[in-house]
């Protein structure tokens, strides 16, 4: 068992006005600890003016549902919309 790098994309919540992308990625940046290394976070074009945040992060695989956990922790961040996981693997 070692580590498991994550790229996720954070796609903003389309019931949401004015999502603001930067602030999404400080409270993403805000989740690092000891059990999540968030190595980058990025905020990216998508679309007609909007963007999206981009994150890596870096976490144990010893334990179960670290990612599952993580990933629960993003949506509960104002104007996250759909999260998708862009790769996955094992370091």
């Amino acid at each position: 068992m070692g580590m498991v790098a994550m790229t996720y994309k954070l796609n903003p919540n389309s019931e949401v006005e004015d999502v603001d992308a930067e602030a999404i990625a400080e409270s993403v940046r805000a989740l690092a600890s000891d059990v999540y290394d968030v190595q980058a976070v990025d905020v990216k074009p998508l679309a007609f003016g909007l963007k999206f945040v981009q994150v890596h992060v870096v976490m144990s695989d010893r334990v179960g549902g670290l990612s599952d956990d993580f990933e629960q922790k993003m949506t509960l961040i104002h104007g996250v919309g759909e999260i998708e996981v862009l790769s996955m693997g094992l370091l």
